[in-house]
């Protein structure tokens, strides 16, 4: 009996906790507020003044035609046009035969760097269409640049 009473409290307590938390964000008339797009780097202004920006001289490349089995790898070179350091937090191929590398380290403005992107085409026939997602601290935050090639199988 004290189990379903303790549980019973605990689940309440967090009941109660959660609303409290919704509040957050809402102005004295439970309206949501405009606090956040107030300010300027949460507005999604187009002026990038203050932020990395990551400019690439390529945001896709086509291998062509290749043989089914055939590694490919192609660098898609960049560089960040903005006023502050640009961090790649993250880069994420669409699928296993797509694999990036990128830099763990800031770039600093005006810095240069390379995401290298590899494509295993085993197991694959017919047009291909790979993208790879980069999740940085630029506006917006997510990138995607792409990889197509056709795969002819033997």
């Amino acid at each position: 009996m004290k189990k379903y009473i303790l549980t019973i409290f605990v689940l309440s307590l967090f009941i109660i906790v959660g609303c409290q938390q919704n509040d957050r964000g809402h102005d004295s008339e439970g309206q949501l507020s405009t606090a956040l797009v107030e300010i300027d780097k949460t507005a999604g202004q187009s002026n990038n003044e203050g932020m990395p920006v990551i400019t690439f001289q390529k945001e896709e490349h086509d291998f062509g035609q290749v043989i089914d089995g055939e590694k490919l790898t192609y660098s898609f070179k960049f560089e960040n046009t903005g006023d502050k350091p640009l961090i790649i937090s993250n880069a994420k191929g669409s699928c296993g035969c797509t694999v990036p590398e990128w830099p763990r380290e800031p770039i600093k403005s005006g810095g240069k760097g390379e995401i290298v992107v590899t494509f295993n085409s085993s197991g694959r026939s017919g047009l291909q269409n790979k993208a790879v997602t980069l999740t940085t601290n630029a506006n917006p935050s997510n990138k995607v640049i792409r990889i197509k090639s056709e795969v002819i199988t033997n």
